[in-house]
């Protein structure tokens, strides 16, 4: 076979391909198989029918077709495995060109790929991040916080306030009708907490026991979604929450400490871990912010078209594909469909760009994922989605996704290689020491608790969940289709 590639662009190249006949025997053998199992001819067991009878019956062409409908994948995913610099990050577009039969088959393949990046030297990065700090009134908030889960509802004979807790019942009608799923009967709600109607809180604010309001609503979903509804609401009965005191007996109760100045410290502690994992998320985005900012990256068009329509599918599928419903929501937001296209465009270009800079960066490094690090992360998503370990990747697999997951680690890995190399100083002006967080240049980094937000993680998902651009190595996969989203983004692996 010979190939030869010519680029046409920055990130698009074409594939030239010259297969002779003698290399085809497999494809014919196969064709002639396939072809056999599909056909009845008097005299002959399905499957046993000879090559030259099939021909007399269907003709060359149908061979023909078979053969290089088989053949054409194959070659094409093997012109790119021995192409040098040659990463294909789209479905290629392929013409058959010519079919010598007996001689040679010839055809051609468009396809993006990644395009060549020079990077910045990583040691010329520099960011400012926030100081760690921890004042009184921080930690005097976590310990309200923490009086508040063992504290205790009584029920009052006044009116309700921001704060109370109210059993309430509601009801609902839109132009007279009543609305179903809008009727509730002794609902528990904390005042002043939003989230469930809008004006809601405004309403009860002021009532007793036994008393009603009326107020207008738009209602968010349903059948009777975007539409004004004359909401009802009666109180049935209003509690107040009651602290315990702050002492010595609240800290036993509420901790295994034994002073509430030991709780205190517990909590600034706390705090203080809290504080620097922020700090270091920070650092982490700015140094991506720079080295994106810091390089010039020519960007696939393809890619950048499938990102787009990855995120407006994903809007327009939260209304049910309804178009008309969502330019509503864009106009209660005070934007109308041009200006979500053109924010979509901007938001699916910076992701494209910015992967493609972690990619270089990551082959620049020569960063691997080891068998251990993409289990942690696939084990660490599933938790994310509430699913078994074992059914998430199932999931991934069925949706080609897992790719997309190792992709994401490497570009995690690369990026706190970046982070190292960088100088990060705090708002005092005092060099940041991220080695105990990122570790030393070595390949894996020291874990970090959920609880402490794993600033590492999960630093390269578009707001897409992963959107498109995650590219399969092509020995793999030659015609994958790199719209494919990482599952590590915004939403479980399953197409919608």
């Amino acid at each position: 076979m010979k190939s030869t590639v010519e680029r046409l662009s920055p990130t698009r190249v074409r594939i030239n391909v010259e297969v002779p006949f003698d290399e085809l025997k497999p494809d014919f053998d196969r064709a002639y198989k396939k072809i056999a199992q599909q056909v009845r001819v008097p005299g002959f067991r399905p499957g046993k029918v000879p090559a030259r009878i099939i021909e007399a019956r269907l003709g060359r062409g149908v061979v023909l077709e078979e053969v290089v409908n088989g053949a054409v994948p194959a070659k094409y995913s093997e012109a790119v495995t021995g192409a040098e610099q040659v990463t294909p990050i789209g479905r290629p577009d392929i013409e058959v060109t010519e079919i010598a039969d007996g001689d040679k088959l010839a055809f051609t393949a468009e396809v993006d790929v990644r395009p060549e990046i020079t990077l910045p030297d990583l040691d010329s990065i520099t960011v400012s991040v926030d100081d760690v700090e921890v004042s009184d009134a921080d930690v005097d908030e976590q310990l309200q916080n923490l009086r508040a889960r063992f504290g205790t509802l009584t029920g009052v004979e006044r009116p309700a306030a921001k704060d109370d807790f109210v059993l309430i019942d509601l009801s609902a009608t839109v132009d007279g009708e009543p609305v179903e799923e809008a009727t509730t009967t002794g609902f528990s709600y904390q005042v002043g907490q939003g989230g469930l109607i809008d004006g809601i809180d405004e309403a009860i604010e002021g009532l007793s026991a036994d008393e009603s309001a009326t107020f207008t609503s738009k209602l968010v979903a349903g059948e009777y979604a975007d539409k004004d509804a004359e909401v009802t609401v009666k109180v049935t009965g209003v509690k107040e929450r009651q602290l315990p005191d702050a002492d010595d007996e609240f800290a036993q109760l509420a901790s295994e400490f034994d002073t509430l100045d030991e709780l205190t410290a517990d909590l600034r502690e706390r705090l203080g871990r809290v504080r620097r994992m922020e700090q270091v998320t920070q650092a982490r985005d700015k140094v991506l912010d720079a080295l994106v900012d810091a390089t010039e990256v020519p960007l696939p068009e393809s890619v950048v078209a499938a990102e787009v329509e990855s995120r407006v599918h994903d809007a327009v599928h939260a209304f049910d594909h309804d178009e008309e419903r969502f330019a509503q929501f864009l106009e209660s937001q005070g934007k109308n469909r041009e200006e979500f296209d053109t924010e979509a465009r901007e938001e699916a270009e910076k992701s494209v760009r910015t992967r493609l800079v972690l990619d270089a960066l990551a082959d620049v490094e020569e960063v691997s994922v080891n068998d251990q690090e993409l289990t942690e992360r696939i084990v660490y998503q599933a938790q994310q989605y509430q699913m078994a370990p074992e059914e998430f990747v199932q999931r991934i697999q069925e949706a080609g996704q897992l790719g997309a997951i190792y992709s994401d680690v490497r570009r995690s890995k690369a990026l706190i290689q970046a982070v190292r190399a960088a100088t990060v100083t705090d708002a005092s002006g005092q060099a940041v020491d991220l080695s105990d967080v990122l570790g030393d240049d070595d390949d894996q980094a020291p874990e970090v608790s959920a609880d402490e937000n794993a600033a590492v993680e999960d630093t390269t998902e578009s707001p897409a969940a992963e959107g498109p651009a995650d590219e399969t190595p092509a020995a793999e996969e030659p015609a994958a289709d790199t719209a494919a989203k990482g599952a590590s983004g915004d939403k479980a692996p399953s197409g919608s």
